[in-house]
């Protein structure tokens, strides 16, 4: 038999305010959307989770330091926001502003190891004018308070996946990708098994966790902002406490310093 998947984009979750039981909003939306069966796993926009958790920072409130208004110059870009990208990173790797640019880009390593676009500090999504929302501060522990909270209510064992949307080194275009887990593996290993022709596996490793968020992304359109995505049918074995930093490339193998 053919594998299949199930992709949904669960609808009725409305939007999200600072405070807000996000498990039980995304519970009322999944019951009106047939529910949850056991090995289901949900991609859930770190968007909702962030704005539940109070991670929505208003730019009126930031006072900048003497670096970011050297680079908000530099870049054309708010030096409130800058600021704020700042100190959600560990390091600027590159800021740079093509002639054909209005608002130059910041490639930054977040405190959590992942590397983005601006510290993936965003404005899309928010709420009103002058507010950028961050990551959440530890998306690993979010996605499984969620995962926990719903798997009780439901009665059943998932993978939630917690997405946001990032740039791909020497490729146009953006993807979903992992920045939280529960259950979930990072990633699977086929090393010491066979290929179709019964060549020995040495290296390959798919990032089983990237590939749901991508997945999810074919369900999602930014004017339609479905925050939570329901895929079903996949095959995979739970993990106790999976992390999504850990398919991030030690900085000793990067091979383009």
């Amino acid at each position: 038999m053919t594998p299949s998947i199930e992709i949904t984009a669960v609808a009725g979750v409305p939007d999200i305010k600072p405070g807000d039981d996000l498990p039980a909003l995304l519970a009322a939306a999944l019951e009106q959307s047939g529910g949850l069966r056991d090995s289901d796993i949900l991609c859930v926009a770190h968007k909702i989770v962030s704005k539940a958790e109070g991670d929505v920072i208003n730019l009126a409130s930031v006072s900048p330091s003497e670096e970011a208004q050297r680079l908000a110059a530099e870049l054309n870009k708010n030096p409130a926001k800058v600021e704020v990208i700042l100190g959600q990173s560990s390091r600027v790797i590159r800021a740079f502003k093509h002639p054909d640019q209005e608002e130059g880009t910041m490639i930054c390593e977040h405190r959590l190891g992942y590397i983005s676009a601006n510290a993936a500090v965003d404005e899309s999504n928010a709420e009103g004018e002058g507010q950028v929302i961050t990551l959440p501060h530890d998306p690993d522990a979010s996605a499984r308070r969620l995962g926990q909270a719903l798997e009780a209510r439901f009665g059943v064992k998932i993978g939630v996946v917690i997405t946001d949307t990032f740039g791909r080194p020497w490729r146009l275009g953006q993807v979903n990708v992992a920045i939280g887990l529960h259950r979930v593996p990072a990633k699977k290993s086929d090393i010491g098994g066979v290929d179709a022709w019964g060549r020995p596996l040495s290296v390959t490793e798919p990032a089983f966790s990237d590939e749901l968020a991508a997945a999810s992304g074919l369900v999602v359109s930014k004017a339609g902002r479905p925050p939570l995505i329901r895929i079903r049918g996949a095959a995979w074995s739970p993990e106790e406490e999976p992390s999504a930093r850990d398919i991030l490339r030690a900085s000793k193998e990067d091979v383009f310093r």
